[in-house]
């Protein structure tokens, strides 16, 4: 059933396994213990920084399908992207696990959108093997989106840390595994942010605007889910969220941000926190959906958040346009069928 920009099933899709990859500063943070596969040098046996971040998926995609006993030839669908251009990791990672494959670009944004994606076509009966995956590493973002990194250029305090990791997920139309409630589709927001390094302030209107659509399309509130997670606002963008959900007569009391969950933001010198498409998809691996699955939590909106801008549209003064879409996602047993 369709309401406003929200999908939600009368016979909820379920995410049945999902795994975790990350690098070094990944392994320093208040998460390490929850990821799947955690690794000390950032180049994964490549010679090259792009290549390594096919690696970091394939590695993630590989554990996603030994946990589900799957092989790869199983795999019916995919859906996945990362940061580089013409999505070049996901690329050389489908070469290689030879799915069906549709790639995704949605910055920081992929993972909820390749998600809710996988979701509809699970729900649909299109697929019953359906991943869903993406990615960033710092380096390779780095060199394509600022500047190389033997450049040396001071960051500053509104900028953030591209992480190095990977998450993946598998769905399935039905099942044991984690209920997907509903999926809301973002529109695309442009406050004439221009600042580059300020991706909290260029993605928060979106986060805005798909929150107010889903709570508007389903009949809730807020305070109706055991957690709401963005990702990844960091530091600035989560108090500009949580200032202007207020105004909008939504306060978010149980607001977390994947940015601000990835790394220690006191201890670890990420800035303002964490961010690329790897950020939320880490978390939502590590975090989100083992809660749900131990029944720690019953209800979540978890949203990633984008900006879609590219190095030549920066370069030309383009201001950064945001995306946001939003999964919501329930503990095993909490839902029925026509619910």
């Amino acid at each position: 059933m369709r309401k406003d920009d929200t999908l939600i099933f009368s016979v909820p899709p379920v995410v049945r396994a999902w795994a975790s990859a990350g690098g070094k500063k990944e392994s320093e943070g208040p998460l390490a213990a929850s990821f799947d596969l955690l690794f000390s040098d950032a180049s994964f046996g490549c010679g090259k920084w792009e290549k390594a971040e096919s690696m970091l998926q394939q590695k993630c995609i590989a554990c996603c399908l030994q946990k589900a006993g799957l092989d790869p030839d199983q795999v019916e669908m995919a859906f996945g992207g990362d940061l580089q251009a013409q999505c070049t990791a996901s690329n050389y990672t489908m070469r290689a696990l030879g799915a069906p494959y549709a790639g995704l670009y949605g910055a920081c944004s992929t993972m909820a959108e390749g998600l809710a994606l996988a979701a509809c076509f699970a729900a649909a009966g299109y697929a019953k093997q359906v991943l869903a995956f993406t990615s960033s590493h710092f380096c390779a973002a780095e060199r394509q989106f600022r500047t190389p990194l033997d450049y040396g250029g001071k960051r500053t305090t509104t900028a953030q840390w591209t992480a190095t990791a990977a998450g993946a997920c598998l769905l399935s139309p039905n099942g044991a595994g984690v209920p997907v409630r509903s999926v809301t589709f973002g529109r695309v927001q442009d406050y004439e942010v221009h600042d580059i390094n300020n991706m909290g302030a260029a993605m928060m209107p979106a986060a805005v605007s798909t929150l107010c659509h889903h709570f508007a399309a389903t009949g809730t509130r807020p305070e109706d889910y055991d957690a709401i997670f963005t990702g990844d606002l960091g530091r600035v963008g989560t108090g500009l969220l949580h200032e202007q959900m207020q105004r909008e007569g939504y306060p978010l009391e149980n607001h977390q941000d994947c940015g601000c969950l990835l790394y220690d933001l006191d201890s670890q010198q990420v800035q303002a926190g964490g961010s690329g498409a790897g950020c939320s998809a880490a978390v939502l691996c590590t975090l989100v959906l083992p809660r749900l699955q131990e029944g720690r939590w019953r209800r979540v909106l978890f949203l990633s958040t984008g900006a879609l801008m590219s190095q030549t549209t920066y370069l030309q003064g383009e201001s950064i346009p945001g995306i946001a879409h939003a999964v919501e996602l329930a503990a095993p047993g909490t839902v029925t069928r026509e619910e």
